[in-house]
């Protein structure tokens, strides 16, 4: 089948980014970048200093799209994030001031430092795209991307997020250490903010909406969505796990897959392309037992995936 026509853009936003900014972080740059091709969000955890910030940094380069930061401590309050009514006393009258949501990337850095109702304050920005204070409603600028950092759970400081905001991120992943001689040229050059800052974006918004469309067009065969269901279910039925996978869940797997296939110049989704995004999108939403809490839920959806045979498309 034909390759999609705009998916080169974005293959090249890819290949710039983990070329010439970010090497060794393919992984979650490519997972960037299918989060916004489906328009989801995305959870990027591991220990400090290992680049997350800056991988969101250069993702709002290379797109153009304005960027909003929220550095999460424990008494950051629900509106530093949203924005609140100020009296103007020139106008005699409150006026709304937004906070920083009200960009098209928002960087939520070390979210599980927040508080859980100011975590919780998010939940509508991420499902419905909009934000309500003191009773009025507020849309979120088009597209709308939260890029969230959390350091490891054992550090003191941290909060568990609620589950059904977890529910909420497309995706979730590390990055982990880059190989040994690519940290000997990073150690080398030194820090790459400034040269992040001033990068001039690959794609513009209208392409990136543009996309969108098209990996929605996407073809996803009864086979292969067979497939998604029946991974799916596999988790709602496992002796590790308390709660499976949910329809959201599901849905997102499709989305995703389809992103993947749109990134590797196809026009239907492969099996592969699920297997691929399977650990990204499902392992963070699985509610484990909780004397199986330990255990890697990533490694769970290894197993179920390699328990369900691959169908033949």
């Amino acid at each position: 089948m034909s390759r999609p026509s705009t998916s080169h853009a974005f293959t090249n936003v890819f290949d710039t980014l983990s070329r010439d900014y970010l090497q060794g972080k393919e992984e979650v740059l490519r997972l960037s970048v299918i989060a916004i091709l489906v328009g989801g969000h995305i959870l990027v955890e591991d220990l400090p200093g290992l680049g997350k910030t800056t991988v969101a940094l250069a993702l709002a380069g290379a797109t153009g799209l304005s960027f909003g930061r929220v550095q999460c401590t424990s008494d950051l309050l629900p509106s530093d994030i949203t924005g609140l009514s100020i009296f103007s006393r020139e106008e005699g009258r409150f006026s709304f001031q937004p906070g920083p949501i009200f960009n098209n990337i928002v960087l939520l850095d070390e979210i599980n430092r927040a508080m859980p109702r100011t975590q919780s304050a998010m939940l509508e920005a991420m499902e419905e795209r909009r934000v309500t204070i003191e009773g009025i409603t507020y849309p979120l600028p088009d597209p709308f991307m939260v890029f969230a950092t959390q350091n490891p759970s054992d550090q003191s400081g941290t909060f568990l997020l609620p589950e059904s905001q977890l529910d909420r991120f497309l995706i979730c992943t590390g990055i982990g250490y880059p190989a040994e001689h690519l940290e000997r040229e990073i150690i080398a050059a030194g820090g790459i903010r400034e040269k992040v800052g001033s990068m001039e974006p690959l794609v513009t918004t209208a392409a990136i909406m543009a996309a969108r469309k098209e990996v929605q067009t996407v073809y996803l065969s009864d086979k292969v969505l067979s497939y998604i269901h029946n991974l799916v279910l596999a988790t709602r039925s496992h002796d590790l796990i308390l709660n499976g996978l949910s329809t959201r869940a599901a849905i997102n797997l499709a989305q995703a897959a389809k992103a993947a296939a749109f990134l590797a110049g196809r026009d239907y989704v492969a099996p592969d392309d699920v297997k691929g995004i399977a650990v990204a999108v499902c392992a963070h939403r699985l509610v484990m037992r909780s004397d199986m809490a330990a255990i890697e839920r990533g490694g769970v959806i290894r197993t179920i995936i390699a328990g369900i045979a691959l169908p033949l498309v």
